[in-house]
């Protein structure tokens, strides 16, 4: 008998690893696989899995976990830049959701109590499901990521209130004055405690245990926080999972932040599977048979208004119809706290037992859906800017000031928004390189053009957005999208635009380099396997391997990754740098009253002197290739050299100015 969750967790294992094999393969995403996997091991149809209350455990310890990560991707500084997501669109989305609601089950004859009760019941969404959603597809901070996180913040502080309303439909004796004077004075100690725990407290702690350089104490004490954390916001009357997302929040700021994330992802994963199996476990399919035509009623009338209303939502806070769309679809679902809610009006019979197994039937059906909606939300954008629509609807009621972009050639155009491209960004600026920066981000866009960059906002995809930038007259295209499709329509429309321009693109996977190469990309960046070589070509030098060697092998790993896209034919050829491999060419600007200024080449015995060989000199515009010894060197020149960094740096003395 004492085996018998093991039991519950090897079927749910199996059985969740045999539907979600067959689902992976018609590219269905797992989190309906698991919920396939509840309604199947459930008790309302196989009957497999008796220790329903131990899986509600492994369940809740996996929302735990999920959220803990959340917190911990984000910080407690892009908590408070979203605030007014946060209170404004939040209680603006759960208020005019549960009216709605409240209004519908008006015509169904159903009480004040019991319409109130399902209004917010609808209005909650899942915290839990969008959340991992939105982690896997990489959009948790993007525009549209930060607003959804917002609303589903609020809804999740808005449990406490919630529970308190239960209770009075239900007709308890309750103390409201008492009630709202609790709530308030445990808002402000949660803020203090989160505030004291990010700025001081667990830093210093963190930083303590670190320096002991033991990893397994390291990661007790990161499960400690995190469950000590989510108990005592608990003990407060709040949700376990908004406990998880305030300690990851205290620790987010942290430098060990990043190895406590990557050490739980295992643990985090494995755990939410259990969440929603047994969120599957709780749809009984003989309801849903009797009761089909209500069934399919109510969650196309659910997706429908709660979409409308969500993106409303987004709407007023400032989002282009693009990202109506997406908040809309995102929010579109009923959520895991509504099943607590739920429950709770059973048990106080503020709704009866019909309208339960209706609402649960509702509830789980449109999160199975949620993955497919949140996938097709794109390209159903796309479909609707095609429309003829007022402009204000689909840039949004706030848009972006726009600015005017020189008439630059040969510059830089850089599309992306994540860290590499604003980084790259940021370098060409310091080097007073001319570039323009394409960013789908309005809030990055709108920092950006605040600091003096020229920046686009707006799809790279659409071509009106390209000749913004001048990008049928740039030199250098650099694509950091991370998405295949996205990339690839970019690369073909740029192509289409501009034949001359070399295109950089970067991948997330080697298995996309060659269909971005064959639609026209100059150079692929295949993300991981060059952060892998990087990091192999680091420890090769520290083993103080020939680099000539080293070129070698890494070429090797190019070519058995990439094949005849490592440019191996090239690469593979001998040539004059596999032996002077430490040879540069760099370019010297020569300054006034240097040594060269106003002397010619033979003067200054260059080559004798240093070693390097001057292979051009740009005056102006101009470049004279192969000098000979009479030119006279300018102020303002620039000279191109071959050497080694030695060689370089005697040259770089006699070409700038003497202190």
């Amino acid at each position: 008998m004492e085996f018998s969750i093991l039991t519950d967790i090897v079927i749910i294992f199996a059985l969740s690893t045999l539907v979600n094999l067959i689902f992976t393969r018609l590219k269905i995403p797992t989190v309906v696989g698991y919920l396939l996997t509840g309604i199947l091991a459930g008790p309302h149809l196989l009957s497999l899995v008796h220790g329903k209350h131990e899986i509600e455990v492994l369940a809740e310890i996996g929302v735990i976990l999920l959220l803990f990560t959340i917190g911990l991707e984000f910080s407690l500084k892009h908590l408070l830049k979203i605030r007014k997501i946060v209170f404004f669109g939040g209680l603006l989305q759960v208020s005019i959701t549960a009216g709605i609601f409240y209004i519908t089950s008006g015509f169904y004859g159903l009480s004040w109590q019991t319409s109130i009760f399902i209004g917010f019941l609808a209005a909650l969404s899942s915290s839990a499901l969008v959340l991992k959603l939105l982690q896997e597809r990489s959009e948790l901070s993007s525009n549209y990521g930060r607003t959804v996180l917002g609303i589903l913040i609020f809804q999740d502080l808005l449990l406490v209130p919630l529970l308190l309303l239960v209770n009075l439909l239900g007709k308890n004796d309750v103390d409201i004055a008492n009630e709202l004077l609790f709530l308030t004075l445990k808002a402000f100690f949660i803020i203090g405690l989160v505030y004291a725990g990010n700025k001081w407290l667990l830093p210093k702690l963190l930083q303590l245990i670190a320096m002991t350089k033991n990893q397994e104490l390291f990661m007790m004490s990161i499960f400690l926080i995190c469950l000590a954390i989510a108990l005592l916001t608990s003990q407060l009357g709040m949700s376990l999972a908004f406990g998880a997302f305030l300690a990851g929040l205290m620790i987010s700021e942290s430098q060990y932040s990043h190895n406590a994330f990557s050490n739980l992802i295992p643990f985090k994963d494995t755990f939410t599977s259990f969440f929603f199996v047994s969120i599957g476990m709780l749809l009984d399919m003989n309801f849903v048979i009797d009761n089909y035509q209500l069934v399919i009623f109510s969650v196309v009338l659910v997706i429908i208004i709660k979409t409308i209303i969500a993106g409303g939502t987004g709407f007023i806070l400032g989002h282009t119809l693009r990202g109506t769309i997406l908040v809309g679809l995102a929010l579109s679902q009923v959520g895991e706290f509504s099943f607590i809610l739920a429950k709770i009006g059973l048990d106080n019979a503020i709704i009866n037992y019909y309208y339960y197994q209706l609402f649960l039937a509702v509830a789980v059906i449109t999160m199975a859906l949620t993955p497919f909606l949140m996938r097709i939300s794109k390209p159903l954008a796309n479909v609707f800017l095609k429309l003829p629509l007022p402009k204000f609807l689909i840039n949004g009621i706030f848009p972006l000031k726009e600015i005017e972009i020189p008439d630059f050639k040969n510059h830089l155009v850089i599309i992306g928004t994540d860290t590499s491209a604003l980084k790259l960004s940021l370098m060409a600026k310091l080097n007073n390189i001319h570039h323009v920066s394409i960013i789908f981000d309005p809030l990055i866009a709108k920092e950006k053009i605040q600091k003096g960059d020229f920046v686009i906002y707006g799809d790279a995809v659409n071509e009106p957005i390209l000749l913004k930038a001048h990008a049928d007259t740039a030199e250098i295209i650099l694509i950091s999208v991370g998405r295949l499709i996205p990339s690839m329509a970019i690369i073909e429309k740029v192509r289409n635009l501009n034949k001359q321009a070399y295109i950089i693109a970067r991948a997330k996977h080697i298995q996309n380099v060659e269909q971005l190469y064959r639609l026209g990309a100059d150079q692929v960046l295949p993300e991981k396997l060059e952060i892998a070589i990087d990091l192999f070509n680091r420890i090769l030098v520290r083993k103080l391997y020939p680099q000539k060697e080293v070129n070698r092998i890494l070429t090797h790993i190019r070519n058995l990754n990439l094949g005849k896209f490592s440019e191996k034919d090239i690469i593979n050829q001998p040539t004059i740098f596999d032996d002077l491999w430490n040879m540069n060419i760099s370019a010297i600007n020569i300054e006034p009253n240097s040594l060269a200024d106003m002397k010619s080449l033979s003067e200054i015995q260059l080559r004798s002197k240093t070693g390097v060989t001057l292979l051009a000199v740009k005056r102006g515009a101009s470049i004279i290739e192969h000098p000979n010894p009479s030119i006279i060197f300018q102020p303002n020149d620039i000279v191109y050299l071959l050497g080694n960094p030695e060689q370089i740096n005697l040259a770089i003395e006699l070409f700038n100015k003497e202190f």
